[in-house]
């Protein structure tokens, strides 16, 4: 069974009742991996004989992954406004909310902003607002090893999804800091790819402003965009990048519109580091774009 928050990952097939064989249910070969002169590609825990087979596997995770994809995005609906909120807590004032929320009809922005701007409300009493719209935590960058941590998600979804990796604890845990709203899906798909279980919570603005810059300036690890027409094609490009890297590891998760495939290479081990694996980010256009 696959660890708790990781991807479910197929277990190699047997043959001969001890040795591997490939992990493609339909495979006709009869490759025993010992026999067989490459001991690579794996996908997602599996042996992979040869690239018509690697097709087919690839194939089949590009479709899990689109299953839901023309499914409603549930927005995240909050029962509490946060200017009523932050009144309930104490931190402003009905007449300052009242201002404030005149200053947003006229102007537009949001109602935290003004509050900041016009009334100096302190930024980590709309923080801790936010999180208790979101039922999350607000986290703090104590122990951020921006070095260590920017190996984990490519650099791309940091800078369109506004997410911060923060911290690991332990062996299992890794918390995710947003600046002013939680997104589930980017969580869940970090949980999948790396096997962490992700605790996602609040940092104050300017804190995560300046965390998310230096994060950014941080060495990732290399990475490719690949546009397809649809799945077949989509599988066909993923196919080709994983026979020609041989990875001894690689698993494939999706990420809103992106697909995001992640390879290990030989003899580094699972562990992150930017010259242990290559993310490839595909996505799909539609045909004449």
């Amino acid at each position: 069974m696959p660890e708790a928050g990781g991807l479910a990952t197929p277990m190699m097939r047997r043959g001969a009742g001890v040795l591997p064989i490939c992990v493609n249910p339909a495979c006709g070969s009869g490759w025993l991996r010992l026999w067989r002169p490459r001991q690579a590609p794996v996908f997602e825990g599996g042996w992979l004989c040869g690239a018509a087979c690697a097709r087919a596997v690839v194939l089949t995770a590009v479709a899990r992954e689109m299953d839901g994809r023309q499914e409603e995005v549930v927005v995240h609906r909050h029962r509490i406004p946060l200017g009523l909120v932050l009144v309930s807590q104490g931190a402003i004032t009905p007449e300052q909310l009242k201002a404030a929320l005149s200053k947003q009809k006229v102007s537009g922005g949001r109602v935290g902003m003004w509050l900041r701007r016009e009334h100096g409300v302190e930024e980590r009493a709309v923080t801790r607002g936010l999180a208790a719209q979101w039922g999350c935590p607000v986290l703090l960058l104590d122990n951020h090893t921006p070095a260590k941590m920017a190996s984990l998600v490519p650099r791309l979804f940091l800078e369109v999804f506004g997410v911060l990796p923060l911290r690991q604890a332990g062996t299992r845990l890794l918390y995710l800091g947003y600046a002013d709203r939680i997104d589930r899906c980017v969580d869940f798909a970090i949980e999948r790819m790396t096997g962490l279980r992700v605790e996602a919570g609040l940092v104050d603005g300017a804190e995560f402003g300046r965390a998310h810059a230096r994060i950014l300036d941080e060495v990732f690890p290399p990475a490719r965009l690949i546009e397809a027409e649809g799945r077949e094609a989509l599988a066909a490009s993923f196919t080709r990048i994983i026979e020609a890297a041989k990875p001894t590891e690689s698993r494939l998760v999706r990420i809103r519109d992106y697909y995001w495939l992640r390879m290990w290479r030989r003899g580094a081990g699972m562990e992150a580091r930017p010259d242990s694996v290559e993310d490839v980010l595909g996505s799909l256009v539609r045909p004449g774009c």
